[in-house]
């Protein structure tokens, strides 16, 4: 695992990809002290950190679509799986140096609040708090981008399905005031939802009676359900898509409330797509 972590850190490094990603994220964090903290001489540092997670929707994807396409692509995955290391350590490997990347330049925005605070009064608890609940949805974020890598070989594909997801996922708040909050509709987007996660298990594990008799025993469930206590569903979809926002979970931090049950989520998120992940490159390897 430490060898792939170096090769990973050498390339990243050796290429634009460290530069342009920490260029980004600084320059879209300072333009938000800017606005927020300097123009309009508020003292919240944690407002600037809210303002640029959107700054995720676009950097994650670019940095994470290479990590395991572009083996896939250049068939140097075969490499990988010939080196007397298992597949989860590859992809941790792979994970922890991307981390590195992405904690580069998040030390010096930690010094951000410092240097504010020697010009007013700034709330460092809150501030530092932020910037560790701004790590951990980060690194949640390039476990989804990892998982998405590791789906294709085409870089490209890996970025645009990366920014969908990243910005459907910003949005779903907003979206779900849109959205149906009846039972029916709500039964309805439960069955799509387990359609989909069925297609994605029937790629995964390339058995498709598997994915099927799960898809036949959750839509039975759910039909069950609803035909025992329908109000159950009222509401259901818009709460749903409120409780899986990864952004929304932040704001909480943002308030000045460090919420366990978020880092908790954030960390099962981290371990769901990494596992997947693991499971998307042993298929590919017994193949």
């Amino acid at each position: 695992m430490i060898a792939v972590l170096k090769h990973e850190l050498k390339s990243y490094f050796h290429s634009l990809t460290a530069y342009v990603f920490g260029a980004f994220l600084l320059a879209f964090v300072g333009i938000g002290a800017m606005l927020y903290n300097i123009q309009a001489a508020v003292s919240n540092f944690e407002y600037v950190l809210n303002f640029g997670s959107l700054v995720f929707v676009v950097i994650v994807p670019i940095l994470t679509m290479r990590v395991i396409a572009e083996e896939r692509k250049q068939k140097t995955d075969q490499l990988l799986y010939s080196l007397p290391i298992t597949t989860t350590q590859v992809v941790f490997g792979k994970y922890l140096a991307l981390l590195v990347l992405y904690l580069i330049p998040l030390l010096i925005i930690s010094i951000y609040p410092l240097v504010f605070a020697q010009f007013g009064d700034v709330y460092l608890l809150t501030s530092y708090g932020s910037i560790l609940a701004f790590f951990i949805m980060g690194a949640a974020l390039i476990a989804v981008g990892v998982f998405i890598s590791s789906l294709t070989d085409n870089q490209g594909l890996a970025a645009g399905i990366g920014i969908a997801v990243i910005l459907l996922n910003y949005y779903s708040v907003s979206l779900s005031e849109y959205v149906s909050s009846t039972a029916i509709g709500s039964v309805v987007a439960l069955i799509v939802l387990i359609l989909v996660l069925g297609a994605v298990i029937r790629y995964l594990t390339k058995n498709g009676n598997l994915a099927y008799w799960i898809c036949f025993a959750l839509i039975a469930a759910t039909a069950i359900a609803y035909f025992i206590d329908s109000s159950a569903f009222e509401g259901l979809l818009p709460d749903i898509m409120t409780k899986l926002s990864l952004f929304e979970r932040f704001t909480v931090f943002v308030n000045g409330v460090f919420d366990m049950t978020a880092i908790v989520y954030y960390l099962s998120v981290i371990a769901f797509f990494l596992f997947l992940s693991v499971q998307s490159l042993e298929k590919r390897r017994y193949n």
